[in-house]
């Protein structure tokens, strides 16, 4: 099986160099590589065409956005199997054996596997890794072993087949459109799977202000998501939003009646910081995981609010299907 790696780029050539690096360092190179620039300023391309272990073909496009990147690799892609990273990925060296053993004893049409930390990432990125893929912050819904809700691939470590691609389509330009097309291929009656031991090490936001503004952008697709698909919408999208306003009530409580309000907080950050210590060995890690959770909930949480009352109490904005029509450029 030949596998076709799609990866969309925009102004990342360190991030693109490691990566290229991990991958010149599998064990099984049964694959090419497509990267798509989409209108960066700051080109890989160098970098890219330097590389002489596998296939690669460089693409520079207008800037368009990542789901138009990713549907120009595929259009271009030779392999019978499309795999897609995020350019702040890097790939452990028995990835591709895994992935190829795993698909040999247990063909799926689709697949996702987890991500985790790297040794060499800092500790805000280790926190942040932590708080994306623990049980306590988010149910487990990313890969965990336990979950809340069935497994929904994502683009920093997911692969479908052409046969797919043919039948499904492309990726449209929207907020978690990871989601909407894993949803798209389940609805059209492929196999999904979870391959756990085929993980990522993923870089995710360098600080907490970048991560707030990716999980607020989260919650707030978790309602566009909710209008494509009325019934995609579970409990556990609701308990970020359940928790921000549970916290807000918790503090004025305990600021206007007693401060005794503010325990049951206090110890759900405590049970983070002590999960935080078994699952990363590391204080450090473990103390920054407690301002990484609050944001990963209050913000998700409050982006989902936010997009829930505009669009679904006061149906303000564009029509669901008219706004990613728009933003296809249709």
């Amino acid at each position: 099986m030949k596998f076709s790696i799609i990866v969309p780029v925009y102004n990342r050539v360190s991030e693109v160099e490691d990566l290229l690096q991990s991958l010149s360092a599998q064990t099984l190179k049964n694959f090419e590589l497509v990267i798509v620039e989409d209108g960066s300023t700051d080109k890989c391309e160098n970098v890219v065409k330097a590389c002489s272990e596998f296939p690669v073909k460089y693409i520079f496009k207008e800037n368009e956005g990542r789901s138009i990147a990713r549907n120009v690799g595929m259009e271009n892609a030779t392999g019978d199997y499309f795999i897609f990273f995020d350019s702040d990925c890097v790939i452990p060296e028995n990835y591709f054996m895994t992935l190829t053993s795993c698909l040999e004893n247990n063909y799926v049409d689709c697949f996702g596997g987890p991500d985790a930390a790297h040794d060499s990432f800092t500790s805000t990125q280790k926190a942040i890794n932590y708080t994306m893929t623990s049980f306590l912050t988010t149910g487990g819904i990313r890969g965990g072993k336990i979950s809340l809700e069935k497994f929904v691939p994502r683009t920093f470590n997911m692969g479908f087949s052409r046969t797919v691609y043919k039948s499904v389509g492309g990726f449209r330009e929207m907020f978690s459109e990871d989601i909407d097309m894993s949803m798209r291929i389940r609805n059209a009656g492929f196999s999904i799977a979870l391959f756990t031991d085929a993980f990522v090490y993923h870089k995710r936001r360098v600080d907490f202000k970048k991560f707030l503004r990716q999980v607020y952008v989260f919650g707030m697709s978790r309602v566009t998501l909710k209008l494509l698909y009325p019934g995609s919408l579970k409990l556990v999208h609701l308990l970020p939003a359940a928790f921000l306003l549970a916290s807000l009530l918790m503090i004025i409580l305990a600021i206007f009646v007693t401060p005794y309000f503010i325990l049951p907080l206090i110890a759900y950050f405590v049970l983070v910081f002590i999960f935080g210590i078994i699952s990363t060995k590391s204080v450090i890690i473990a103390l920054k995981a407690i301002p990484s959770s609050a944001i990963q909930l209050w913000g998700y949480g409050a982006g989902f609010i936010n997009a829930y009352t505009r669009k679904i109490i006061f149906r303000q904005g564009r029509n669901i299907q008219e706004e990613i029509l728009l933003r296809k450029g249709k």
